[in-house]
């Protein structure tokens, strides 16, 4: 029996359809987001793995210097499906007085679909299925085996079998020659098939599980890249590289400094440098599969002869990730689907390059993510933006492209206001009204910008920091000593936010105040 929410959404639908009967010009959408990937890992941000289909859509796009996540893969993904600021306690990241890309493009008359992770629930009412996506095929939980889903992950990571599913069936058996980032593009393509049967416009959300752990990839694109972190000289010579050709493409400000070693970051002198490079090179060979597969769609755009009326985005759910569950021994083998690797906390962080710390930490290093934006014939080939901008203006933009409004009720439901501004202006080649402020918490580490200023309580220190991001993005120079007013009211205003979005902050006033003085 379908749900009260099911049959308004139908509704909504078929007068969307009805009103858009004749030929439909708007552009179709397709936002790719990968999973736990550095700042500074693809070629044309940097990196060394080769990405030529990335590099392409930046060089006929536009490239952010300045884009915005929300440090981990859960709160992210809620924050970009809805428009919102992460909001804690009852009813979870995905409420019913909240409305998904997902539900508002469908009721706009886009086809939807989701490829790939979810991460947000697999009910009644946090299913992608059930949350405006006419089509899914992916995984619900957070990682899973690159190679067989249906295995369990090891003890040390809790055992447990990740559910996958196609639309509302759930899928447990896999062929022998699957693999993750190949079979959420296939999805994508059949969507890209599907939906050019007809006029109407589509949304697809390729949400990708590389290069998040377990390390996972196959023989041969390990091989492209097996030996070169060792011969880079490991990782803090990698991040000095990255730094010089950062600035050489106009992507890092000269006056920026390097940002100091982070303390996480071991020997490499002292290191088990085969294994090490090992690591590294099957992550890298995660980023070029993926690569290969986003060639692979955009192929199918142009055999579809809709390119040319496609809006592609892409980003990372955070930054480079430092865990190291299992340990760093080489017994964990990177790349066969056996074992179950990880980075660990040296490559991690300097994957950020050039920035500081890593996903889970609000430095710029664990909520930085590059950020392609390719749309031919309207955005300005080859461009880079130094306007800052966050996954919450997603909804928004979306909803201009598709010339509908954000809505105030949905399904019965009063739904909060939306948070994000349009990227439009900013893909025109415009200067866009900032946010008055951006926010951010996980875990206990807190930030919150305003204009240039930023600052930052991080979950392993114990005073806030402030820095002038204009002149120092790599925050290096730490001001609230010389700016103790600026401080405190900005501190104040990051609780303020807390309030406003449901996170429980058990600080007094005069502790806030405290907190907020110098060291």
């Amino acid at each position: 029996m379908l749900s009260f929410r099911s049959i308004v959404t139908s509704l909504v639908l078929l007068a969307c359809v009805a009103s858009h009967a004749t030929a439909d010009t708007r552009p179709n959408i397709i936002l790719i987001m990968c999973d736990d990937m550095g700042w500074s890992d693809i070629g044309c941000y940097g990196g060394e793995v080769k990405t030529p289909n990335l590099d392409r859509l930046a060089m006929e796009g536009l490239r952010f210097t300045q884009f915005y996540n929300n440090a981990k893969c859960t709160t992210t993904r809620a924050s970009l499906l809805t428009g919102l600021y992460p909001r804690r306690g009852r009813g979870g990241l995905l409420r019913n007085d909240m409305v998904t890309i997902g539900e508002a493009m469908r009721a706009a008359g886009y086809q939807t679909s989701l490829s790939g992770k979810w991460h947000l629930g697999s009910g009644a009412t946090t299913h992608p299925f059930h949350r405006g996506f006419d089509e899914f095929y992916g995984l619900l939980d957070g990682c899973c085996n690159f190679f067989d889903p249906s295995i369990a992950d090891p003890p040390y990571k809790g055992g447990k079998v990740r559910e996958f599913g196609h639309n509302n069936e759930v899928i447990k058996e896999f062929p022998a020659n699957f693999y993750t980032t190949d079979a959420f593009t296939d999805h994508a393509i059949d969507c890209v098939k599907k939906f050019t049967l007809n006029d109407r416009p589509f949304m697809i959300h390729l949400t990708y599980t590389a290069p998040h752990y377990p390390l996972h990839a196959k023989p041969q694109d390990i091989a492209k890249y097996q030996g070169k972190f060792k011969e880079l000289g490991g990782w803090f010579k990698m991040r000095e590289q990255r730094w010089d050709r950062l600035q050489q493409m106009g992507l890092a400000d000269e006056q920026w400094k390097l940002s100091a070693a982070d303390s996480g970051a071991y020997d490499w002198e002292s290191a088990d440098q085969d294994h090490e490079d090992l690591r590294m090179a099957v992550y890298a060979a995660m980023i070029d599969s993926m690569d290969q597969n986003i060639g692979r769609l955009r192929e199918a755009l142009e055999q579809a002869k809709v390119a040319d009326n496609t809006v592609i985005f892409f980003l990372s759910d955070n930054g480079g990730c430092a865990e190291e569950p299992g340990g760093r021994g080489s017994d964990i083998v990177p790349g066969p689907k056996e074992y179950y690797a990880s980075v660990g906390p040296a490559w991690g962080w300097a994957q950020n390059a050039p920035f500081k710390k890593h996903k889970s930490r609000t430095h710029e290093g664990g909520i930085g993510t590059p950020c392609i934006a390719w749309w031919p014939g309207h955005i300005k080939a080859d461009t880079i933006t130094r306007q800052p901008a966050h996954i919450i203006d997603f909804m928004p933009t979306f909803l201009e492209l598709a010339d509908a409004s954000y809505p105030t009720q949905y399904a019965g439901q009063q739904i909060l206001p939306v948070e994000g501004r349009s990227l439009i202006p900013i893909l025109d080649g415009e200067t866009r009204q900032r946010h008055d402020q951006l926010a951010w918490e996980w875990s206990g580490s807190r930030a919150l910008r305003e204009g240039n200023w930023k600052v930052v309580w991080d979950s392993s220190g114990k005073a806030w920091e402030l820095y002038d991001l204009a002149k120092d993005r790599c925050e290096t120079d730490d001001l609230s000593a010389a700016e103790p007013e600026r401080t405190e009211r900005m501190s104040n205003a990051w609780f303020d936010w807390a309030k406003r979005t449901g996170l429980k902050v058990k600080v007094d006033n005069e502790k806030k105040k405290r907190s907020a003085g110098v060291r």
